[in-house]
């Protein structure tokens, strides 16, 4: 079963196991049971047991404290992953910020101002044990959901979790996608290529891994076969801007120059939008 156990969770927070689990009576995350009744926490739990731990360090009353994790429950992105935003308060007001200028309160009441991905750097030694479970083997998806969790704050480990993901689930589209943005950004552009490429033999009309193809296809000089990712990326999805821009791009460099102009207007368009 997926999830940050109790021990760890304190260990990487510098509570105690009794604060811990406290925090999850007192109703300040939801965490769910393993198969023996233990606890385990996922990432978001992390981020919101790092709020209440520093907003009743402050001495703000737990109510209080309840009612603005209720508010950063709702700010949190919905999707993965959470490592790239930037959480404050002051009292009961809670500011999430995506990497941007951050709120800051002038007052000296209960201020509360962390990056999420020091947490997912301290996530990341577990990476050298069986996984965040304990002894119980991840799954490929308890990899996968893993190398989510670790991707901004500790991206080499993140890559680690994927190819974990892979050798045990070598179809696993997401893990391949995920991967190969990461070797990506990293510089790795063949490893990236063929990460990619190995996701759309899984999902061969998936439009982000399509368009990523075509971006480290232009990187790596091959603009003809680029335009042709483009182009498969905007007949499963239309509406996708950046493929316009980057066609319409491609075109004009190739010399196709009606099709940059209607790449163009379509983006142009869609930007409006």
């Amino acid at each position: 079963m997926w999830g940050y156990r109790t021990r760890d969770v304190a260990r990487m927070l510098g509570l105690s196991q009794a604060q811990v689990r406290g925090y999850a009576r007192a109703g300040f995350v939801k965490a769910l049971r393993g198969l023996r009744g233990e606890l385990r926490f996922s990432f978001q739990d992390l981020v919101l047991l790092r709020a209440a731990s520093g907003l009743l360090a402050a001495r703000v009353p737990p109510r209080r404290v309840r009612r603005a994790l209720a508010r950063l429950r709702q700010q949190l992105p919905a999707g993965r992953s959470l490592a790239g935003v930037r959480v404050s308060a002051e009292g009961d007001r809670v500011v999430v910020r995506d990497g941007r200028a951050v709120w800051q309160p002038e007052s000296g009441q209960a201020l509360l101002d962390f990056q999420v991905a020091d947490l997912a750097a301290r996530v990341a030694p577990l990476l050298r044990r069986s996984g965040p479970a304990g002894d119980e083997p991840l799954s490929a998806e308890g990899w996968y959901a893993w190398g989510c969790d670790l991707e901004d704050g500790a991206p080499a480990q993140a890559r680690e979790a994927y190819r974990r993901a892979l050798e045990l689930e070598p179809s696993h589209a997401g893990a391949r996608l995920n991967l190969g943005r990461l070797l990506h950004e990293a510089g790795d552009l063949a490893g990236a290529e063929s990460h990619y490429r190995g996701a759309l033999t899984v999902r061969g009309d998936d439009a982000v891994a399509l368009f990523n193809l075509g971006v480290v296809l232009e990187d790596r000089g091959k603009g003809k076969e680029a335009l042709e990712a483009y182009d498969r990326a905007l007949a499963s999805e239309p509406g996708l801007a950046d493929a316009h821009h980057n066609a319409a791009r491609l075109c004009e460099k190739l010399g196709r120059h009606r099709e940059a102009l209607r790449h163009l207007a379509a983006y142009r368009k869609l930007s409006r939008g």
